[in-house]
């Protein structure tokens, strides 16, 4: 009876071990399963706060906007906008180590209320809940990234350091010497006006 009662026991047992891997899988697999992010596109090379002051003057930011900063390194124009002009603000970053940056100094300058720093590929992103968006990538990345700003909404605005969008015909151009070097912020409005092809 006694031997009869632990085969019944060892049985419930592997069979409660089965179901249990079934449910939640081995931890290996759920470690190798997790999305994993790409490395980051550029290395990160801080805006100038005189220019990020000037490109959310450019784009007329006010406290009805919803920023997205696209690579926000460490959230200085995030916060910026949401300090200066009381608007919401994201930050979006591929890398670990420019989020904690970032979410530091959300909580430095007390605008959690305002601001939200995320972890994600900026090439999925729906931008569509966004009325500005900020951008210091490479031309080929903002290029990449226009089937996504086409779709934002009509009137929105991107303003761009440094860069420009190849193929899109900015609504205006901005000097700004900061750091003892002139830089460029090229500004443009939804629907995106094309340059006519040659």
């Amino acid at each position: 009876m006694r031997s009869r009662l632990k085969s019944v026991r060892l049985t419930l047992g592997i069979v409660l071990v089965v179901v249990s891997i079934a449910l939640v899988g081995f931890p290996s697999t759920a470690v190798s399963q997790k999305k994993k992010l790409r490395e980051p596109d550029v290395i990160f090379v801080p805006t100038p706060q005189k220019v990020v002051d000037k490109m959310l003057e450019i784009a007329k930011v006010s406290k009805n906007d919803v920023v997205y900063d696209l690579g926000c390194g460490d959230g200085r124009i995030v916060v910026t906008a949401a300090k200066k002009y009381g608007c919401k603000a994201v930050g979006f970053d591929i890398d670990p180590k420019r989020v904690k940056e970032s979410l530091e100094n959300v909580k430095k300058n007390q605008v959690e209320h305002l601001v939200e720093i995320k972890q994600e590929d900026i090439f999925t992103l729906d931008l569509s809940k966004a009325t500005v968006v900020t951008l210091y990538l490479l031309p080929s990345l903002n290029v990449k990234l226009l089937p996504q700003l086409e779709k934002m909404k009509p009137g929105s605005r991107i303003v761009s350091h440094s860069f420009e969008i190849e193929g899109v015909i900015p609504e205006k151009t901005v000097k700004v010497t900061a750091d003892g070097y002139e830089r460029t912020i090229y500004y443009f409005v939804t629907p995106l006006k094309k340059a006519k092809k040659e």
